[in-house]
C-alpha cells in the first residue's frame, strides 16, 4: 500500500506504531472534529488499511481520508467491548461518516426484578435505577437468548405480570400445568422457596455457575432415579449451556452512575495518566496527560501532583473518582472538591475498570516512547506486570538472566541470555568459561561472570539491561551485587529467582516476593531462567566432551591440535572415534587409511578398564542434575 499524497507522514508513522489489540479508532480533521469512529479486533491492521485507499474503495471512504489529519485510539480488553464503546462514541460525537450506525438502538440486558417479592426475568434495552439487577449489555443477542433459555429450562421463574402478592389470578396458568412454573400466584410456592431459586438465577447470569452446576447435577440424578427421563434430559441439556454462556462485559455499568477512572503507567523519567470518562454507566471518552521528570519520584507522588494540579479546576468531572492506589493528598483533595468521593477498588467491576484504564495508560505511554524513538517495539503486558509487582521505576524491557553450570566442580561455565519485551533475543546470548574459580563456588563464579559481562558491554558501548535476573537465592544475588558495585553499577535493578519456592528476591528486601502461580510475570521469569539453564548446560557438556576427547588424544604420537579438532568436530566423543572404521577417519583432512589404523590401535591399547571407566560415567552423568549451590551467605549481602 502507498500512503496517499495528502496524508501527513506523521499520521502514517502513528498508524505504524499502533498495537495489535482490540480497540476503537477516531479519524479527525485539521480542526480536531471527529470524522469517523470505528472498531477493530487488531487496531494496527485495521487502521493501516485506510492509508492505501484508492479507486476501489467507496467514495465516502476516499472523501473521509482526504480530510483526515489526525487519529486517536482507545484500547479495550475484548472485541465485544470495542463494539459497545464504538456505539457510545458515535452517539457522543455523531461523526459525519458513521451514517449506517446513527440509529439509537442500545444493547440488550437481562433484567431480574429482585426488588419484588416474587421477581421476574426478562430482556430490556433500558437500564433504570429501580433496584433491579441488570446483566449485560450483550453484544451477541443470540448468546443472550441462549442464556435466558438456560434459565427457563433450569428454573421455574414466573412469566406473568401479576403484582404478587397484591394481585393474583383465580387459578394457575398453563405454565404450572406443563411444569414451567410452581404457581406462587395461587400460593403453591412460598416466597422463601421462590427467593432461593432467584438467588441461583442471579449466580448463573453473573457467571458464577459452580454451585449451580452441582445442584443441577444432583437434580438430574434424582430425576433419572425417579424415572423422569424427560426432566433429566432437560437438565442435561441445560448443563451444556452453563459453560458457554456469555459473561457480561464491564465497559458499561448497570447502575447508570457517573465516574472518572484513572489509569497509570510509568517508564523511567516519563509517566502517563489516562482518564476514562464514564457517564450514565457508559464509557464516552478518554483523556490523558504525559508527565516528565519523574524518575526520582514515587508513584503516589506523581499521581498526587497530577490530581492536585488538575482536578480542583477541571470543568468536566464526576462525583466518583477511581484511582489505582492511594496518594498523600487524597483527603485534602476530597475536602477541596465538593461532593467528590475517591475510591481505591481492590476487586469487582470497579477494579476491572481500573485495569482497563491502566491498559490505556500503557498504550499511550508506549505510543509516546515509539514516537520519540526511545523504544523499538511495545513492551508486553507481563513486562508491565513485573514492573508493578516488584516496584521497579523503569519498565524492564530488556532482562538479562545468568546461570552457572559445572560437573562436580569441573568445567565450570556460565550463560547470559537476553530477553527483550518478554521474548528471547538470541543474538545477545553470551557464554563464559569461569577462569578464576576452582572447585564448587557458585558465589565466586557468579561474581566473576556478572563483572565480566557488564564491563564488556560498557567497554563496547552496548546498552545495559533494565533488569538483571540471577538463577539462585540470596547468596547468588549478593555475589552479583558485589560485581555491579565494583563496576560502578550498583544502582542497576537486580533480582534472583529461587527454584524451590519460586520466590523472587529483590535487592534491599529481606523477604522474598511471592508471585501468583498464574502470574504472567512469573512465567516470563521462569522462561528466562530455564533458557539460561539450558544454554549453560549445553555449553558445559560441550566443554566436558572436548576435554575428554582431547585428553585421550594428547598421548598419541602424530595427533596434533589440528587433527584433534577435526576428530572432535566430526565424531564428538572419544567413544565415537573408537567405534569408527579406518575408512571413516581416513576421509578427514590430514588423515589416511593407514594413519587412521594406527590411531585406532593406539586408542585400543590405551583404553581404560571397566573399573577405571566408572568415575568417567559418573562424571558424564553429573551435569544432568541441577548445579550444586552453596548455602553460606556472603558477608556483603544487603
Amino acid at each position: 500500500m502507498v500512503t496517499p499524497p495528502d496524508a501527513p507522514d506523521l499520521l502514517a508513522q502513528k498508524v505504524a506504531q499502533l498495537p495489535e489489540s482490540p480497540g476503537v479508532y477516531l479519524w479527525k480533521d485539521a480542526e480536531g472534529t471527529v470524522l469517523y469512529v470505528g472498531k477493530a479486533k487488531r487496531l494496527r491492521q485495521r487502521v493501516r488499511s485506510y492509508l492505501g485507499v484508492d479507486a476501489s474503495y467507496a467514495s465516502k471512504t476516499r472523501l473521509m481520508m482526504s480530510q483526515a489529519r489526525d487519529l486517536d485510539t482507545i484500547v479495550v480488553a475484548t472485541e465485544q467491548e470495542s463494539l459497545i464503546l464504538e456505539a457510545n462514541l458515535i452517539k457522543e460525537h455523531r461523526p459525519r461518516y458513521n451514517i449506517l450506525l446513527r440509529d439509537d438502538k442500545s444493547y440488550p440486558y437481562i433484567k431480574v426484578t429482585v426488588q419484588e417479592p416474587f421477581p421476574r426475568v426478562w430482556v430490556t434495552r433500558r437500564v433504570n435505577d429501580d433496584g433491579a439487577r441488570y446483566f449485560g449489555p450483550y453484544t451477541d443477542v443470540g448468546g443472550m437468548r441462549r442464556g435466558l433459555n438456560v434459565v427457563k429450562r433450569m428454573f421455574t421463574v414466573r412469566s406473568c405480570s401479576w403484582d404478587l402478592p397484591t394481585e393474583s389470578p383465580e387459578r394457575a396458568c398453563l405454565d404450572w400445568h406443563i411444569g414451567r412454573c410452581k404457581a406462587p400466584c395461587v400460593g403453591l410456592q412460598s416466597a422463601a422457596d421462590y427467593g432461593a431459586m432467584i438467588d441461583e438465577v442471579v449466580l448463573v447470569l453473573d457467571g458464577k455457575t459452580g454451585d449451580v452446576v452441582r445442584h443441577t447435577k444432583q437434580k438430574m440424578t434424582e430425576a433419572a432415579e425417579a424415572l423422569d427421563f424427560e426432566r433429566a434430559a432437560e437438565l442435561r441439556d441445560a448443563l451444556k449451556y452453563l459453560d458457554t454462556m456469555e459473561e457480561p462485559v464491564t465497559i458499561s455499568t448497570a447502575d447508570g452512575g457517573d465516574r472518572d477512572v484513572i489509569g497509570y503507567a510509568r517508564d523511567g523519567d516519563d509517566a502517563c495518566v489516562a482518564v476514562l470518562r464514564i457517564r450514565d454507566g457508559k464509557l464516552l471518552a478518554r483523556d490523558h496527560r504525559l508527565l516528565a521528570n519523574v524518575e526520582e519520584e514515587e508513584d503516589a507522588d506523581v499521581l498526587d501532583a497530577f490530581l492536585a494540579r488538575t482536578w480542583p479546576t477541571a470543568e468536566e468531572r464526576a462525583s466518583e473518582l477511581l484511582v489505582p492506589f492511594d496518594f498523600p493528598d487524597r483527603e485534602l483533595l476530597q475536602a477541596s472538591v465538593a461532593g467528590l468521593k475517591i475510591l481505591v477498588p481492590q476487586r469487582g467491576t470497579k477494579r476491572e475498570m481500573l485495569e482497563l484504564a491502566d491498559r490505556n495508560a500503557r498504550h499511550l505511554l508506549e505510543e509516546f516512547k515509539l514516537a520519540s524513538d526511545e523504544a523499538d517495539e511495545r513492551a508486553s503486558d507481563p513486562v508491565y506486570e513485573l514492573q508493578r509487582e516488584l516496584g521497579l521505576q523503569t519498565v524492564p524491557r530488556a532482562i538479562t538472566c545468568f546461570d552457572i553450570s559445572h560437573a562436580q566442580g569441573t568445567d565450570t561455565v556460565a550463560s547470559a541470555v537476553w530477553f527483550e519485551n518478554g521474548r528471547p533475543r538470541r543474538g545477545e546470548y553470551r557464554k563464559f568459561k569461569v577462569k578464576t574459580v576452582e572447585g564448587i563456588d557458585d558465589f565466586a563464579s557468579m561474581r566473576e561472570v556478572v563483572g565480566r559481562y557488564v564491563a564488556r558491554r560498557v567497554e563496547e558501548g552496548k546498552p545495559l539491561p533494565d533488569l538483571i535476573l540471577i538463577d539462585g537465592g540470596k547468596g547468588q544475588l549478593g555475589a552479583a551485587h558485589d560485581a555491579l558495585v565494583a563496576a560502578g553499577l550498583g544502582s542497576l535493578p537486580l533480582i534472583s529467582l529461587a527454584k524451590r519456592e519460586e520466590l523472587v528476591f529483590v535487592l534491599g528486601r529481606s523477604e522474598g516476593v511471592h508471585l501468583s502461580r498464574r502470574s504472567r510475570a512469573l512465567r516470563m521469569l521462569q522462561q528466562a531462567r530455564d533458557e539460561a539453564h539450558r544454554f549453560a548446560l549445553t555449553f558445559q557438556r560441550q566443554q566436558r566432551t572436548k576435554r575428554t576427547v582431547t585428553s585421550a588424544l594428547l598421548s598419541i604420537p602424530g595427533i596434533g591440535p589440528t587433527k584433534r579438532r577435526a576428530l572432535l568436530s566430526h565424531f564428538g566423543s572419544i567413544d565415537a572415534v573408537r567405534a569408527a572404521t579406518p575408512d571413516d577417519i581416513g576421509k578427514l583432512p590430514g588423515f589416511s587409511t593407514a594413519s587412521a589404523t594406527k590411531l585406532l590401535e593406539a586408542l585400543a591399547a590405551s583404553a581404560p578398564t571397566r573399573a577405571e571407566a566408572a568415575p568417567a560415567v559418573a562424571d558424564v552423568a553429573a551435569p544432568v542434575e541441577p548445579p550444586v549451590h552453596a548455602t553460606v551467605l556472603p558477608p556483603s549481602l544487603p
